[in-house]
C-alpha cells in the first residue's frame, strides 16, 4: 500500500522487529529455568500471533534445521 504521494504507508522492517520483540518477551520468563521447549513454544506462539497481523504477500521460511525439534 502507498500514500497518495507514492510513499509506502508503513515500514515492514519495523513490523518484523515487533514480531521478533514479541518472541523475545514471551521467552524471557523461561530464561534460566532449564525448559528450552517451553521457551521455544512461548516464543513461537508469540511470533505466530504477531506475524499474523502483518499484511503482506509472501512466504515466511523459518526453522532451526536439524539442531533440535523446535515447536
Amino acid at each position: 500500500m502507498r500514500t497518495q504521494a507514492g510513499e509506502p504507508d508503513r515500514n515492514l522492517a519495523l513490523e518484523l522487529v515487533r514480531v521478533t520483540e514479541a518472541a523475545a518477551i514471551a521467552a524471557a520468563p523461561w530464561v534460566g529455568r532449564g525448559d528450552k521447549l517451553a521457551a521455544d513454544g512461548a516464543a513461537v506462539a508469540a511470533m505466530r500471533n504477531v506475524i499474523s497481523t502483518v499484511t503482506m504477500n509472501g512466504t515466511v521460511v523459518i526453522g532451526e534445521g536439524e539442531k533440535d525439534e523446535a515447536p
